[in-house]
């Protein structure tokens, strides 16, 4: 009885050492998350091979595993100052949709570490939308090149950290804010803009229906001098019998007087 101390004591104390050599030699890796190993009797950083992925890993306690998150994430970049091309001051907010490059990793983590986002990232958003911006009027700006812009910093930008294991999805230019009076003095030239293009549009309205009225006036001369042309007594006579043979037919009372109107034509008279 007096030897179950002795012997438990040791059986404790493995238990207790199993416990931690589990607790030091495994790792649960959540949704979304990637795991780099890092060996360290072993060469350090493993980038030779995917890292380790979600679920339940077992490793030597000696070695140890840093996870990332490799989900696309968010970096928004609020008030970013730049500059135009005639050097007045714009205030940007910047979106970028990013994530580590999965099968890159190890070199991520062992050229850039974890704080990679504002070691690689920040700066290149930064230094990229102040030369894109530095191409453009602050009323291309305003108006009609956002998208451009847009579209050229996020090009530029995937450019630069491709090499530098990072996949940017999407850069997306959230606001441009102008000083006040640069504002103002472009919407009133906007205005100004369209003013003058509705005008342009009236008169060239006003202009093309004068020409309509020039050509049916014209038609119509030219109608009547034809007509007048072809007028004979002799059509005239004949029209004027079709008219009496039409007339006489019909029911309404009447008088005509056969052959004495001007050039033989008939004479009507009614009650009307």
């Amino acid at each position: 009885m007096q030897k179950l101390p002795k012997i438990g004591l040791p059986a404790l104390l493995l238990g207790f050492i199993l416990i931690v050599f589990i607790s030091k030699s495994s790792i649960n890796i959540g949704y979304g998350e990637a795991g780099v190993l890092f060996r360290t009797f072993g060469g350090g950083v493993v980038t030779d091979s995917p890292p380790l992925g979600e679920g339940f890993h077992i490793i030597a306690p000696w070695n140890k595993v840093y996870v990332y998150n490799v989900k696309q994430q968010e970096f928004f970049e609020s008030g970013m100052q730049v500059l135009s091309s005639n050097g007045l001051e714009i205030s940007l907010d910047v979106s970028v949709l990013y994530q580590p490059k999965y099968n890159e990793l190890g070199l991520l983590h062992k050229t850039k570490g974890e704080n990679y986002v504002n070691i690689v990232l920040i700066p290149q958003i930064r230094a990229v939308a102040r030369s894109v911006v530095g191409r453009y009027t602050p009323e291309q700006l305003y108006s009609t090149k956002r998208d451009a812009i847009q579209i050229e910093i996020a090009e530029e930008t995937i450019k630069n950290v491709d090499e530098q294991h990072i996949q940017v999805n999407a850069v997306l230019v959230r606001d441009v804010t102008l000083p006040v009076a640069i504002k103002e003095a472009i919407e009133r030239k906007l205005r100004q803009e369209q003013e003058a293009l509705e005008y342009e549009f009236r008169l060239e309205k006003a202009k093309q229906e004068a020409e309509r009225q020039r050509i049916d006036a014209e038609g119509k001369a030219t109608a009547n001098r034809i007509l007048s042309a072809s007028l004979t007594a002799k059509i005239l006579q004949e029209k004027g019998i079709e008219a009496t043979t039409r007339l006489s037919e019909s029911p309404n009372s009447k008088v005509i007087i056969i052959g004495s109107g001007k050039d033989g034509l008939p004479i009507i008279l009614g009650n009307q």
